[in-house]
């Protein structure tokens, strides 16, 4: 597996790309039940293939690179990505899983990602657990898809470089009491712990997608009335979650705090923090998180990186 400190992308592999299309890679046709009964009985199916299938379940889309990081974390043995990819291949063929890539004028994505199939919820099932996927959910469109695996990036940074990495949330729902609303973080959330203190982080992942702004204004507001209304317990948070962006790139952060402050689109109970998906892979995260400040001499924002002890 290629290590954060090898890679020297200039544009994330999940930013949005023109005329991009989301082409299907897994495999057409019919396997029963039977068959899949008598690969596990004859071990070909064995924990190791339940243990992928859970990631998948829980993360809903995700890379092979991706699936191999959280198996390091949860120190789960699979020799090597080659070895992993093989899985990952008989998993598809089964129709446990399937599998799709982006394609675009610039050519075919260097990822694929991987989604549950029925198969797979059948075998989750099996073993009494929850699994909410549907075949509408492998339709998703390419934005919701991208804002997920930068999700997931955001969230396997921190348990790698954190050491006050304490838990994560893919799905977390919040509710926005005054619209009588329940959402979810795009990126999902982090809890970090220290001498007893905990605080939690929740990614939005931004992508430049058709009406962005719209869709960002939008679940702000519903941010906005969460904060407005809060009181510790609610939706889980004994205090007050830290809002992060997770923008595409550099201009990106720009673009989306700039509409946050024409749009008066402020919240006043918190400060509102940004991040890249290319800073996901830095050394350390502590400097990989960005505040925009009004500079009282000229009167113009500037952006200030901002440093926590608790990200050391």
């Amino acid at each position: 597996m290629i290590e954060d400190s090898m890679i020297e992308a200039t544009q994330s592999p999940f930013a949005m790309r023109e005329g991009e299309i989301k082409v299907f890679d897994g495999k057409d046709g019919y396997v029963s039940m039977n068959q899949i009964i008598n690969k596990i009985n004859i071990g070909h199916i064995t924990d190791l293939h339940f243990e992928i299938l859970n990631l998948v379940n829980e993360f809903e889309f995700i890379t092979s690179r991706q699936l191999c990081q959280m198996l390091d974390y949860r120190k789960i043995e699979y020799k090597s990505q080659d070895k992993l990819n093989n899985k990952l291949d008989q998993m598809v063929k089964s129709k446990i899983l399937t599998r799709y890539y982006f394609s675009s004028e610039e050519g075919r994505g260097i990822f694929k990602i991987y989604c549950l199939e029925k198969m797979g919820k059948y075998l989750l099932t099996s073993r009494e657990i929850e699994c909410k996927w549907q075949p509408a959910d492998n339709t998703k469109p390419i934005a919701m898809i991208k804002k997920r695996l930068a999700g997931n990036q955001a969230i396997i940074a921190y348990l790698q470089k954190v050491t006050a990495f304490d838990s994560y949330t893919v799905k977390r729902a919040i509710t926005a009491k005054s619209l009588g609303k329940t959402f979810k973080p795009t990126g999902g959330s982090v809890k970090l712990t220290k001498a007893s203190k905990s605080i939690e982080f929740i990614f939005e992942v931004i992508r430049r997608e058709q009406d962005w702004q719209k869709k960002l204004a939008d679940k702000i507001n519903m941010y906005k009335d969460f904060y407005k209304n809060f009181v510790p317990g609610d939706s889980g948070y004994s205090m007050m979650p830290q809002l992060i962006f997770v923008c595409e790139d550099e201009k990106n952060m720009v673009e989306v705090f700039k509409e946050i402050v024409t749009k008066r689109l402020e919240i006043p109970e918190i400060k509102f923090y940004f991040t890249t998906d290319l800073r996901q892979v830095s050394e350390s995260i502590n400097g990989t998180l960005t505040a925009f400040v009004l500079d009282e001499t000229t009167n113009k924002y500037k952006a200030e990186t901002v440093k926590l002890k608790l990200l050391d």
